[in-house]
C-alpha cells in the first residue's frame, strides 16, 4: 500500500481513445499512458471525468484498468477512478482495480438523488470495507451534484481506515485551508481544479490531478517543482503563462478539449463518446493558438 508521500506531484488523467465504431482502442491508450509516464508524470489516474468513465460499459472499464496498469508496470502509482451510481457497482469496480494491481481508487459520490451526509458516509464505509487499498475521496459538485463539507471529509478520514486522501475540485481554496486546519495538516489533499493550482500548492496540496500533461507536460512539472522548492516568483510566472490554457480546457470540457489537442499534435485518439461532441472549428483554432 503506497504511503501518502508516494502519491504526490503531477497526477495525470489519460483520456479513453475510441475508434469510429466506438470500440476502445487499447493500443492507443497504452501509447498515451506510456507517454505520460515517460514525460515524468508522478502518477496516472484513469477513469475519472476526463476518461469518460460514466459512458463506459463494465467490460470497457475493466479493459482500461488492465491496459493502464499493465503499461505503467509499477513505474508510478496508479489511482483508478471507480465511481458509479450504485454502491454495489462502485465496489465491483474498486475490487477489480485492486485485483488488477491499482495502488488506490478515487471515488466520486454519484447519485440521481441528492445524498445526505449519512448516506455519503455509508457509501464510503461500504467501499472501504470491501477493499484493502487506499481511497481518494473526490469532491466535485460541478459534475456529481453533491458537495461534501470539509468536516464530513475529515470525519470519513477519521472513521474509515482506508480513506486516506481527498481530491478537492470545488475551486474554493478555503476548502483546502479548512481541511488542513481541521487535521493539523495530516490529511493529504490534492487539487482537481486546474485554474486554482497555484493557490492550491500554496495551501499545501500534495499534488495536482490534471489532464493538462496530455498536451503540455513540461510546464506542469516545472510549476510543481517551483512550488516544491518554494520559488513562488517562478511558480507565478509559469502559472500566468499556463492559465489561459487551463481555463480553456476546463471551459470546453476535458474529454473534448484534450482529444482535440491530441489530434492537433498528431496523436489523435478519436472523438469523445456521444452525447459529447468534438471541438468545433472555433475551439480548434483557439486551442491551436494556445498549444502551437
Amino acid at each position: 500500500m503506497p504511503s501518502s508521500t508516494e502519491i504526490h506531484g503531477i497526477l495525470a488523467y489519460p483520456v479513453t481513445p475510441f475508434a469510429d465504431d466506438q470500440r476502445i482502442e487499447t493500443d492507443k491508450l497504452a501509447a498515451l499512458v506510456d507517454r505520460l509516464v515517460t514525460d515524468r508524470a508522478h502518477g496516472i489516474v484513469p477513469l475519472g471525468s476526463t476518461g469518460e468513465s460514466a459512458y463506459l460499459a463494465e467490460a470497457e472499464f475493466d479493459a482500461v484498468v488492465d491496459t493502464t496498469i499493465g503499461v505503467v508496470d509499477g513505474r508510478v502509482p496508479v489511482v483508478i477512478g471507480a465511481s458509479d451510481l450504485t454502491t454495489a457497482n462502485t465496489i465491483r469496480r474498486a475490487r477489480y482495480a485492486q485485483r488488477a494491481g491499482a495502488d488506490a481508487v478515487m471515488v466520486l459520490p454519484i447519485s440521481y438523488w441528492k445524498l445526505s451526509e449519512r448516506e455519503i458516509a455509508q457509501h464510503y464505509a461500504a467501499i472501504g470495507a470491501a477493499i484493502d487499498i487506499p481511497i481518494m475521496v473526490y469532491n466535485n459538485p460541478a459534475t456529481s451534484g453533491i458537495d461534501m463539507r470539509p468536516e464530513l471529509l475529515v470525519q470519513m478520514f477519521t472513521d474509515i481506515d482506508n480513506v486516506t486522501m481527498v481530491k478537492e475540485s470545488t475551486g474554493d481554496i478555503a476548502r483546502m485551508e479548512r481541511l488542513s486546519e481541521l487535521t493539523d495538516g495530516v490529511l493529504p489533499f490534492y487539487n482537481g481544479s486546474n485554474p486554482m493550482i497555484l493557490k492550491a500548492f500554496k495551501a499545501g496540496a500534495r499534488g495536482w490531478c490534471t489532464a493538462a500533461p496530455n498536451l503540455l507536460p513540461q510546464p506542469c512539472l516545472d510549476l510543481y517543482a517551483a512550488a516544491q522548492g518554494g520559488d513562488w516568483a517562478k511558480a507565478e510566472t509559469i502559472y500566468t503563462e499556463l492559465k489561459p490554457f487551463l481555463e480553456f480546457i476546463v471551459a470546453g470540457g476535458l474529454p473534448t478539449t484534450i482529444k482535440g489537442g491530441l489530434e492537433l499534435l498528431g496523436r489523435g485518439v478519436g472523438d469523445p463518446r456521444p452525447p459529447l461532441l468534438p471541438l468545433d472549428a472555433g475551439g480548434r483554432e483557439e486551442l491551436r493558438r494556445l498549444l502551437l
